[in-house]
């Protein structure tokens, strides 16, 4: 007689019971990961101003920020702030993001171009230099003289156009020039032009020699005030007294200011990890204080007539996401879209296994329990016949009871279950006696 053969675990029966709802588990994954949201591009095109401008300065920071989490940012020049605008509307334009001056367009045309806010980052406040025996405190005031106000795309005819209206007056009240900066500025010391206007941040180099230059006078907004409720997307800002120099006393009294923003605008498709992440680098980069924000008043969801992104909205409320706390930006975020795979998985998982263990036994046990119907058939059989007959039938079963015992003796079964197959070889045995105690 062959021995019986036990295994410690049946892989095949593990297999067949495991294999039809792992593939089931694995198709429902599959069809959670599609529609879960891809990974962020690891490549950026940012669009910042003329080359050495203020724009250009800081969208190279934010570069450098972003190259710490290998996110390839290519910094890109324009003209300033309207055709960066251009840019990041236009579908067919490569541009993902960049820096956009406030009063640049209107809520319903930013949601119809499907434009996102990622925050304000530093005021940008208009600057009216001019020279005169006098102070003058009226935009009026200007009325006839030659105005520069630099090229279209600095933004800066945009916004006189929109200062002028409210006062009653148009461009052709004033002869105007679209003079670069630094040309312009040469042009005004030179006596070429009149007033000089633009819109620059505080560390402005043009700014801080222009108002350290004897003769050279700085428009105050006396009704500073007014004008933001007229025009909204503008802010009242205080140039303090002596913050250019303490020592000299420059300014020597304090100046009232009208101030668009810098904003980071992007398309409504730029990754929702990305929004987070260029706002980490924005608290680095514009959150110290200067001459117009306190500490950390920069970036803001204040001052944008574009509507903030969400995920722009949850950074100012709560900071940055948990998990980019902790972690690298890349695993946290790989964490963050895995989430729901992971919570299917474990949804579908817990119930399962309470199913597949009882099949993985069912399947074994089987393997046992088929052969108590040819047992229970080989009782019958000689019941069923006439005394006649009965040794013929009774040497019949007992060969068929053999053959029974041989192919059980075959069967490899884990030893887990060894007594469930010594259970059926002994009932094997007790069929063998009760046939030949029956002649």
């Amino acid at each position: 007689m062959k021995k019986l053969r036990f295994t410690l675990f049946s892989a095949k029966d593990a297999l067949l019971a495991f294999g039809p709802m792992s593939v089931l588990v694995l198709c429902l994954l599959a069809a959670v990961v599609y529609f879960v949201e891809p990974a962020p591009s690891k490549k950026i095109d940012f669009i910042g101003g003329q080359e050495n401008s203020a724009y250009d300065h800081f969208a190279r920071l934010y570069a450098k920020e972003l190259a710490k989490n290998q996110i390839d940012v290519t910094v890109h020049h324009s003209q300033g702030s309207l055709q960066n605008m251009q840019e990041i509307r236009d579908a067919d334009s490569v541009i993902d993001i960049g820096f956009v001056q406030s009063g640049s367009t209107n809520q319903e045309e930013a949601e119809a171009r499907g434009l996102i806010s990622l925050g304000s980052l530093f005021y940008e406040p208009i600057w009216i230099f001019y020279r005169s025996k006098k102070e003058l405190d009226s935009i009026a005031q200007f009325k006839g003289q030659r105005v520069n106000l630099g090229p279209d795309g600095y933004g800066v005819h945009k916004l006189f156009s929109q200062i002028i209206a409210v006062n009653n007056l148009a461009d052709s009240d004033f002869e105007l020039s679209q003079l670069e900066n630094p040309t312009g500025t040469a042009a005004f010391l030179d006596g070429k032009v009149d007033v000089l206007i633009m819109s620059a941040a505080s560390d402005s180099l043009l700014v801080q020699m222009l108002l350290q230059t004897p003769g050279v006078r700085l428009f105050d907004f006396a009704q500073a005030e007014a004008y933001t409720r007229r025009l909204p997307f503008l802010s009242h800002v205080v140039l303090p007294r002596g913050i250019v120099d303490i020592g000299k006393d420059l300014p020597a009294r304090d100046y009232h200011l009208l101030a668009p923003t810098a904003t980071l605008v992007a398309h409504e498709s730029l990754h929702p990890a990305l929004v987070s992440l260029f706002l980490q680098a924005a608290k680095k980069i514009h959150g110290n204080a200067n001459w117009f924000s306190d500490q950390a008043e920069f970036p803001s969801d204040r001052y944008s007539e574009i509507p903030v992104a969400p995920q722009a909205e949850k950074f100012y409320r709560n900071g940055p996401p948990f998990l980019q706390r902790y972690l690298s930006f890349w695993m946290a975020n790989f964490l963050e879209r895995m989430w729901v795979v992971l919570l299917t998985f474990g949804a579908l998982a817990l119930p399962l296994s309470k199913v597949i263990s009882p099949l993985y036994r069912w399947r074994i046990r089987s393997r046992v329990y088929r052969w108590y119907g040819q047992l229970r058939a080989v009782e019958m059989a000689l019941d069923q016949v006439d005394h006649a007959q009965r040794d013929e039938v009774l040497s019949v079963q007992l060969r068929r009871l053999d053959e029974i015992e041989e192919k059980v003796n075959q069967i490899s079964i884990p030893l887990a279950f060894a007594d469930e197959l010594y259970g059926l070889r002994s009932h094997i045995n007790f069929v063998r006696q009760r046939l030949r105690s029956s002649v």
